[in-house]
Order: structure tokens, then sequence, then C-alpha cells
């Protein structure tokens, strides 16, 4: 099983950027496709972003699309979330996630119950 700790989130004003870590450890990081996630207060699990092992698939939600872009860096066992041009509604806890399938497979994974490992999330706050 792997361990996803996540880092980077905070307070920012609207129009800013951050950058999300997500650290992985316990396992083959390159074995998994993750994801990120996010939740705001009262609302559901919301998809953000997804790659694949290798890194040569992503895949956005619409609502952060030109905005966030997700890529990973295998040999540091780590994915990222790069969020510009922040909006007050971004503003949630975000979560990293892992999940494992063939690496032949294409499919595009935007479901919480597709993956298996959760970090603890970290909160982002924009202010408008």
């Amino acid at each position: 099983q792997v361990q996803l700790v996540e880092s980077g989130g905070g307070l920012v004003q609207a129009g800013e950027s951050l950058r999300l870590s997500c650290a992985a450890s316990g396992s083959t990081f390159r074995r998994y496709f993750m994801g990120w996630f996010r939740q705001a207060p009262g609302k559901e699990r919301d998809f953000v972003a997804t790659i694949n092992w290798s890194g040569g698939s992503t895949y956005v939600a619409d609502s952060v699309e030109g905005r966030f872009t997700i890529s990973r860096d295998n040999a540091q066992n780590t994915v990222y979330l790069q969020m510009r041009s922040l909006k007050p509604e971004d503003t949630a806890v975000y979560y990293c996630a892992a999940g494992s399938a063939p690496r032949s497979s294409t499919a595009i994974r935007t479901t919480p119950r597709e993956y298996d490992y959760w970090g603890q999330g970290t909160q982002v706050t924009v202010s408008s």
C-alpha cells in the first residue's frame, strides 16, 4: 500500500497561484495512477484532476480547465497540482489519491471510489 501526504495549501487572494504537492511512500509510486479531489464544507468530494502512471495522460475537471495542471515526478515519488488564477469558489480541502490499474488502461478515473488510498488533505482558502 502507499501513504500520501499533501502540502502547499494556504490562504491566497483571488487571482493568485498555489502549487500543491503530494508525497508518496511505502510502495512503488509508478504503479499508481493519481488524482486530486476537493471538498468544500457541506459538499461532496469533487474530482479535480487525474494523471496516469507515466504522466503521459492527464485530465482535469471542466471547472478548473485552463487554470489547474496536474503533473508527477516518479523519481521524487510526488504528484503536483499547479493552481493559477484562483477563485473564491476554489476554496476547499484538497485531497491527493492513488489507485492501481494495468498500465495499459486508458480509463479516466474521476470518482472517489476508483481510488484506493487517500491523503489527509490540505486546506486552500481563496479570498475575494
